[in-house]
């Protein structure tokens, strides 16, 4: 079993560090000794960040939706050494529909909850062929992929859908590497997830922020920080899936009431 320790004095880039679920990672993994390179679209909260962090944490400023940038990032990190721990934590709430959604607000979705998976993925673990000791690689789901799509925010939804499909076939791929991984699925948290449009690139409309109102449930949530024994202890056992659900039993319910939906609708042919 790979014990956390182990890490101490590698090198970790967690993306969406700028606040929310990526902030506490980027802490927490520099408090247990790694080198942490701080991801974010946004360079002053990066820079907030690494400078609450201090030691030997930096930023790194790229969007994850952009292919070329997430090479050109992963080739500007090759001068600091081997990747040891990646966690693949960038992603925006939209609240859109689909069938009437707008254009802009879909491919932004898609682009970071998505493609910034994949992309990510294809730049950064290249870095960690060389790297001694442990490895590992960590991606940031939602309980909303466990649920059926439909309801209050289809879209974001679907889309997180997709981040734990491609993170359970990369998982896979990464596994043939001899690099475990793990998927991790929060429930309701403060974070500022639902308030991404403030930073959303200027081809994505420009910047704004959420009605204070529509954010209040989001605000009064338990803190990700809660999150990290658990996190920690996926690291030290070499990963798999990890579920923290923050609504009782509701995300177990409705996982086995889907589950058991698409179950009995089997038919042999």
């Amino acid at each position: 079993m790979t014990k956390l320790n182990e890490y101490q004095g590698k090198l970790a880039m967690v993306t969406g560090a700028g606040d929310g679920i990526g902030e506490m990672l980027a802490k927490q993994l520099a408090a247990a000794g790694l080198t942490v390179a701080v991801q974010d679209i946004r360079q002053d909260a990066a820079e907030r960040v690494v400078s609450e962090i201090g030691g030997s944490a930096f930023p790194i400023v790229f969007d994850v939706s952009d292919r070329d940038a997430c090479l050109a990032a992963a080739d500007a990190l090759r001068a600091h050494g081997p990747l040891n721990l990646l966690w693949i934590n960038a992603g925006v709430g939209v609240g859109s529909p689909i069938l009437t959604g707008k254009p802009n607000a879909i491919e932004w979705a898609l682009g970071v909850n998505v493609y910034g998976v994949i992309w990510t993925a294809q730049a950064f673990t290249p870095l960690m062929q060389d790297a001694e000791g442990p490895r590992h690689v960590g991606f940031t789901a939602s309980t909303a992929a466990l649920r059926s799509p439909a309801g209050a925010f289809p879209l974001y939804a679907t889309t997180k859908h997709a981040t734990f499909a491609f993170a359970d076939a990369l998982s896979a791929e990464l596994e043939d590497q001899g690099i475990a991984s793990t998927i991790l699925c929060p429930g309701l948290l403060n974070t500022k997830i639902w308030d991404g449009a403030r930073a959303r690139p200027e081809r994505f409309g420009g910047p704004r922020n959420m009605d204070p109102k529509i954010a209040k449930q989001w605000d009064e949530a338990k803190m990700p920080d809660l999150m990290w024994p658990d996190i920690a202890r996926s690291i030290a056992q070499g990963g798999g899936y990890l579920v923290c659900a923050t609504d009782g039993d509701g995300t177990q319910t409705a996982f086995e009431a889907r589950t058991q939906t698409i179950a009995s609708s089997i038919v042999q042919i």
